[in-house]
């Protein structure tokens, strides 16, 4: 999805260079072109419309002089895409313990998240630790220790506790953790956001005090991301977002505008 924008883009770009100046039929083919691209990836067509109609009446700016007009258009192009879909932010880690706790519902694949942002903040020197405190989904401390094991990062399960508060408790206690660096949560999911499950998550915040609070959802929730997002938002303070299955066959349109739509700290 995000190639085939990129390559959208490029023409666009192209487009526009090689024109000897900037008209009306020139605008409207590049919009059309990007309106066609954006809703096959499943961005949402009202998202599309606005952000065309946006870029249609600013190309013409009268405020702006004629030779630099297609500058400006190439500008234009850009910034809207990119306002559209949201900038990669990184993860600023301070410089006490840095506690970053994964949410959302079952199968978006925190725990594979959970190792990857182990390996990304290992590889740049930093300890890490995982922390697994989902104590509902069958196997889900058994994926996480072999994962950690597999990539050779330091874990703690309690595969005979079966309160995820009282694991964490047991852990603060034991002062296990206090040297890491970096600590990551994967915390337990549901079929949907339930009252019990936004009980649990506020619960587990507030024990663990998250530096990061970031949201799970895979790139084929398609539409849905929205009003998913915003009742993560409500519920809890969600800090980021991450989204999964990039790498599949999902166009992933909808949950990127979605998710860029949100408001959040970091996306």
């Amino acid at each position: 999805m995000l190639e085939k924008l990129g390559e959208v883009l490029r023409k666009a770009t192209d487009k526009v260079a090689n024109a000897i100046f900037l008209d009306k039929n020139l605008v409207d083919s590049i919009i059309k072109d990007l309106q066609r691209a954006l809703i096959e990836a499943d961005v949402n067509v009202i998202l599309v419309k606005e952000m065309t109609d946006k870029i249609k009446k600013s190309a013409f700016d009268e405020r702006v002089k004629e030779i630099d007009k297609k500058e400006h258009m190439i500008k234009l192009l850009h910034d809207e895409l990119l306002n559209l879909l949201g900038e990669k932010k990184e993860i600023a880690l301070k410089k006490t313990q840095n506690r970053i706790l994964l949410l959302g519902l079952y199968g978006v694949g925190k725990t594979t998240t959970a190792v990857k942002l182990g390996n990304y903040f290992s590889k740049r020197g930093k300890k890490v630790a995982l922390v697994g405190l989902d104590v509902h989904r069958p196997a889900a401390k058994e994926q996480l220790k072999q994962m950690a094991e597999k990539n050779k990062l330091k874990y703690f399960v309690d595969f005979d506790e079966e309160d995820a508060i009282k694991t964490w408790k047991d852990l603060e206690k034991s002062k296990k953790l206090k040297d890491y660096e970096v600590v990551i949560i994967d915390s337990a999911g549901r079929h949907s956001l339930n009252r019990e499950l936004v009980q649990e998550i506020k619960t587990i915040g507030k024990y663990i005090k998250p530096t990061e609070s970031i949201l799970v959802m895979p790139a084929d929730i398609g539409q849905a991301a929205k009003s998913q997002s915003e009742d993560f938002k409500k519920a809890v303070d969600i800090t980021g977002i991450i989204i999964t299955r990039m790498d599949s066959t999902a166009k992933g349109g909808g949950a990127l505008t979605a998710t860029a739509k949100t408001p959040s700290n970091d996306k």
